[in-house]
């Protein structure tokens, strides 16, 4: 197993996607690139696994998609993700194994942070 680091991006300012009329909420997305992240964990020089704001939780992907928006929210166990986004995995050398560790390290920071 690589050894595994927790960044946080501290430039990361999430912009309020929702706006109010009267009782309606419209939810919208912002531009989403490879830097739209709050927390990541690199397991290649070319690929992490990240965790970002999307409508009212925290979603957690690779950083580097083969295609796009395949997240799923911070909540599901670490392999139910996995195997939800292994194909933009992108690299036969990073092992499922760093995946899913790396997956749990940024689980049990948005855990930390939300006071859970």
């Amino acid at each position: 197993m690589t050894s595994l680091q927790l960044e946080m991006n501290a430039a990361f300012v999430a912009k309020n996607p929702a706006f109010r009329a009267g009782d309606a909420v419209l939810l919208v997305t912002p531009p989403i690139d490879t830097n739209y992240w709050l927390l990541r964990v690199k397991v290649s020089e070319h690929q992490a696994i990240v965790a970002f704001p999307k409508f009212f939780t925290i979603g957690i992907g690779f950083q580097v998609e083969e295609d796009w928006n395949t997240n799923l929210p911070y909540t599901c166990p670490a392999e139910e993700i996995f195997r939800h986004i292994a194909h933009n995995k992108g690299d036969d050398q990073i092992s499922d194994a760093d995946c899913i560790a790396a997956i749990e390290l940024v689980q049990a920071e948005v855990r930390r942070i939300s006071g859970e």
